[in-house]
């Protein structure tokens, strides 16, 4: 069963309801992500999203793995703040002609869930911490260190080369 807000009444539950959603944005985020590869023209950006598709893969199985640590079925609960950043990305790369300006978008697109994803990690490590899982934190911890890794990347292609194509 999915927990829902009216569910949580400790730590445990709090938990349980971020893993769900963070389950429902990597699945999303792993929907979108052939979208982008298809939009961009430059290889390097290609070559990075493409990768990042695959890691997504093995961090959509580790959610499950947690998941089963903790005894409960992997199920999504909705991400408001992941459909909305899918949506805006989406109105502005979908309204772009420009390729060099089209890659910019994208990069800041790819960059928004990346953050958020660092953003939730960071905090269910904490927890997780809190809670004395650290088998848990230790499998989180190599997510992280993917999307941070992946964030380093990003800042790298755009000041490097695609913001001043762009410009």
């Amino acid at each position: 069963m999915t927990i829902t807000s009216k569910d949580i009444h400790n730590l445990e539950d709090l938990f349980v309801h971020q893993l769900q959603a963070m389950y429902y944005a990597e699945k999303e985020i792993h929907k979108a992500m052939p979208k982008m590869v298809g939009k961009t023209s430059d290889t390097s950006l290609r070559t990075a999203i493409e990768s990042h598709m695959k890691e997504g893969d093995t961090q959509i199985a580790r959610l499950e793995q947690v998941f089963k640590m903790l005894g409960k079925p992997p199920q999504a609960v909705g991400c408001a703040t992941i459909d909305g950043l899918s949506k805006e990305a989406g109105d502005v790369v979908n309204n772009l002609t420009d390729k060099h300006l089209l890659d910019a978008a994208l990069v800041a697109a790819v960059q928004g869930v990346e953050h958020y994803e660092i953003t939730c990690y960071g905090t269910l490590i904490a927890w997780a911490r809190q809670l004395g899982r650290q088998q848990i934190v230790d499998l989180l911890e190599k997510t992280l260190q993917e999307e941070k890794a992946m964030d380093k990347k990003l800042t790298t292609m755009a000041e490097s080369q695609i913001n001043r194509l762009a410009a």
